[in-house]
């Protein structure tokens, strides 16, 4: 045999021929490879803005200027003032997985730099016709790379970097057939340059259009500045400042490293038909992670009114060794290394900016810019129920100090009769009873101090409208307020301290419900059994698929066993048992706190309106009903003259 012979195929030398009907496995070639990088991350123009702002951030950058033709799909060239990048470095940063962000494994599990894959200038040129300009602060002029020739000359340019981007998918025309109109496009650049904004106070941003100004946020040391510029005036108007709240990030709580959680969160009022307006960011990366997302929504779970969407503005600080960002290339997922606490300290950070009565804050703005020594009128508010960061009253939004004194918010009145009567309802509990009564029949009348009705926040009772509605006037206006749904709320956050995490009671059935259920219903049914006792259901295994209803919560004993069973197996699947075990309880405290509120058409004396107001004043999250619904509404004299034209 010669040489040049090939081997029989049945020699052990000879190399594997491939399977009947498939071809042989073989190496791609480097261009492909980038492309097919590039489907997964330039996704449309706005994922080439995505990448090319963080690379100028990371630069160290102050002000970035966005400029696009066609939406981006002609042209994005996006330009900064960061350090630039020096000449012996240029054609190696266009190569795949070349980087300076990272060298390690342990670089990678803490970083801390907006990217670090170290594939988006490659993936992106393999798409697109991508030139950069770039000087270094010791360098005597730019240069400047073509990405496809590799060609390097020199340039004019200050210090910082220009990358130019054009005619987008060229290469790719399927993948261009799939983009949307240019102003389409135009607006998911505007946002991602937004969601960097966002997080980004000290950085000016401008967005040019086919050479117009789009949008243009100059850098500012104030964060709400930045925010109102970026959401509007409407945005800070109708939100309330979180935080800063911190919680040591790890089990062991003498570490000195916290979890911080911050920003703004939108008022249940100003809720959204979409989920538009939730920015959510961890050490300033915008993501998109549903551990934050379903803590947030959580915190407006009896606030908020049907599907209506939370609008808020989340700024998490944690630990870069305790949250993995590699976790998809457009890096807008993240993992957490303990996602239960993240969740509990994000919700409690939201709960707590949403607890404080709005109709003190409105009274205390309205006499703070009224009055040269606003301490004077914070002190005619009285000792709160719940006085979250008071010591930061100077900050917008924020619950300002109460006085150690009693006062109007703890005001409690000896001759009222019970709002609502025993009698008039046997079948509620006795402690919903308790709950219900808003004033003690002990407390002296010296204990009633002497105020003026329009020092009030929500003002001096007038009068009772159908039965429905008191009117009440404060130093604004005209306050009317719906009183059931007042009251409900009362009486709900009442039941919740007094009942505490008491168990749900059971109701045994009669012939247990069986039903089909899978490995992992069965498997959370067994690791979650106790949860489910407090719940009022008990689930055994009939089979080794099947499970078995014997009991259910009284209240929903006339229910579906089999559905509630499988929602809250599911729940328990996705969700820490404590949050649903305390929804679940809040569920029930809701309906009986709505069977043991003030029903309509109940007349009621000045003094028992009077009582039901102050009683508001001192009710966490008292602004809205159980159910999502506003339970007051302030009407202005300026609006009241624009009714009656008074002043025209």
């Amino acid at each position: 045999m010669k040489p040049s012979d090939p081997l029989p195929a049945d020699s052990p030398l000879a190399p594997p021929s491939p399977a009947p009907g498939r071809p042989a496995i073989r190496e791609l070639p480097d261009e492909l490879i980038s492309q097919i990088a590039a489907g997964e991350v330039v996704e449309r123009p706005a994922s080439v803005v995505r990448e090319l702002l963080d690379n100028a951030l990371d630069a160290g950058a102050r002000r970035i200027t966005l400029r696009l033709v066609a939406g981006g799909v002609r042209l994005i060239c996006v330009e900064d003032d960061g350090v630039g990048i020096a000449r012996d470095e240029l054609a190696l940063a266009l190569r795949r997985h070349a980087t300076s962000k990272i060298g390690s494994l342990h670089d990678l599990e803490t970083v801390q730099t907006m990217g670090f894959r170290g594939e988006a200038l490659a993936a992106i040129a393999s798409v697109s016709e991508m030139t950069l300009l770039t000087r270094t602060a010791d360098a005597a002029h730019a240069w400047q790379i073509d990405a496809r020739s590799g060609e390097l000359r020199a340039a004019a340019r200050t210090t910082g970097t220009t990358v130019e981007v054009k005619e987008l998918f060229f290469s790719t025309p399927a993948r261009r057939k799939f983009l949307k109109s240019d102003a389409t496009e135009l607006a998911h650049c505007v946002e991602a340059v937004r969601r960097h904004a966002l997080a980004r106070p000290q950085v000016g941003f401008e967005i040019w259009h086919d050479g117009r100004l789009v949008e243009q946020w100059r850098a500012t040391d104030d964060p709400d500045r930045r925010i109102a510029d970026v959401l509007g005036d409407d945005f800070i108007e109708h939100s309330i400042v979180i935080g800063p709240h911190a919680w040591p990030s790890g089990h062991d709580s003498a570490s000195n490293l916290t979890l911080q959680v911050s920003g703004r969160a939108g008022t249940p009022d100003a809720a959204r038909s979409r989920a538009d307006h939730q920015y959510a960011y961890v050490n300033g990366r915008h993501v998109r992670d549903r551990v934050l997302m379903h803590a947030a929504r959580s915190a407006y779970d009896d606030v908020l009114h049907g599907q209506r969407q939370p609008a808020y503005v989340l700024m998490l600080q944690i630990d870069p060794a305790r949250v993995d960002v590699n976790v998809h290339p457009t890096k807008t997922e993240v993992r957490f290394r303990d996602s239960q606490q993240v969740h509990q300290s994000v919700r409690r950070a939201i709960e707590s900016a949403l607890a404080a009565p709005r109709a003190a804050l409105a009274a205390y703005d309205a006499s703070a810019s009224a009055s040269a020594q606003p301490s004077a009128t914070a002190s005619s508010f009285g000792t709160a129920s719940h006085t979250p960061d008071t010591a930061r009253a100077s900050q917008p939004g924020v619950w300002p100090a109460r006085a150690a004194t009693q006062g109007t918010l703890g005001l409690q009145v000896r001759d009222l009769q019970a709002l609502w009567s025993p009698a008039a309802s046997a079948d509620v509990p006795a402690a919903v009873v308790s709950a219900s009564r808003i004033a003690s029949p002990d407390t002296p009348t010296e204990a009633i101090p002497t105020i003026a009705g329009d020092e009030w926040p929500l003002g001096r009772a007038l009068a009772q409208l159908q039965g429905v509605y008191i009117l009440a006037e404060n130093a604004q206006g005209l306050v009317v307020v719906d009183m059931h749904a007042a009251h409900e709320r009362i009486v709900y956050e009442r039941l919740k301290q007094q009942l505490g995490d008491a168990s749900i009671s059971a109701q045994p059935l009669l012939i247990p419900a069986t039903f089909a259920a899978t490995a992992q219903e069965i498997a959370t049914a067994e690791a979650h059994g106790d949860t489910l006792l407090q719940l009022g259901l008990e689930l055994t295994a009939f089979s080794q698929r099947t499970l078995a209803v014997r009991s259910v919560p009284t209240t929903l004993a006339q229910g579906d066993a089999v559905a509630l069973a499988r929602s809250v197996l599911a729940e328990l699947a996705q969700h820490d048992a404590t949050d649903v075990l305390a929804r679940a309880h809040n569920e029930l405290l809701a309906t009986m706190a709505c069977h043991g509120a003030v029903r309509a058409n109940r007349q009621l004396t000045l003094a028992e309106m009077n009582a039901l107001l102050r009683q508001m004043e001192a009710t966490e999250r008292s602004d809205q009903c159980n159910h999502g619904r506003p339970t007051w509404r302030q009407i202005s004299l300026r609006e009241l003259d624009s009714l009656f034209w008074r002043g025209r």
